[in-house]
């Protein structure tokens, strides 16, 4: 039985999708926080979102 298998091509995108999920958490978490805070915040997530759906769409399949 074979044992040696190669995880290392998963980690990249395993690691964006929990990366992901944290992002999508902080912006569903926005309106707690005070407006001008959201204000602050808000383009910031949404641009780390863009990072991370670009980055996961160029990961090799």
């Amino acid at each position: 039985m074979d044992t040696n298998h190669d995880f290392q091509p998963v980690y990249p995108h395993h690691d964006l999708l929990i990366e992901i999920g944290r992002v999508e958490m902080a912006m569903e978490h926005l309106d707690l926080r005070a407006e001008e805070e959201q204000r602050e915040l808000r383009p910031r997530l949404e641009s780390r979102m863009h990072r991370l759906r670009d980055a996961l769409n160029h990961l090799p399949v």
